[in-house]
């Protein structure tokens, strides 16, 4: 089984906590760190932004990767916001055994819309 980590960044800690609540209690990821305040340098609009952010990292498994995007897109509230999926690439076996658990339900459970 395949491990990635998903990642984007939100403007406030209260958008970055809920997302990272949702897809726990959904179990689509074991486990969502929230890290910032961080600041963003980027293009938007034709000019250089620099903005407060923070960032959630969810670790699931790559057979989850496409519900985990939707999920986090549908809370998401910036038009087009960051989703980067990066594998992972070793671990302990008992840690990703437990990402393996953690999200077990949500394999089983076909997914709504």
């Amino acid at each position: 089984m395949d491990h990635v980590q998903i990642s984007t960044t939100v403007r406030t800690k209260d958008d970055a906590m809920a997302i990272a609540k949702s897809i726990v209690e959904a179990r689509l990821g074991a486990c969502v760190q929230v890290l910032g305040p961080i600041t963003s340098t980027y293009w938007w609009d034709g000019r250089v932004q620099v903005d407060e952010e923070w960032t959630c990292v969810a670790r699931t498994i790559g057979e989850l990767t496409d519900r985990v995007l939707e999920h986090i897109s549908d809370l998401h509230p910036y038009d087009n916001p960051e989703l980067a999926v990066v594998p992972i690439v070793g671990g302990t076996d008992e840690y990703l055994e437990w990402i393996n658990d953690e999200v077990s339900a949500a394999v089983r459970r076909p997914e709504t819309t």
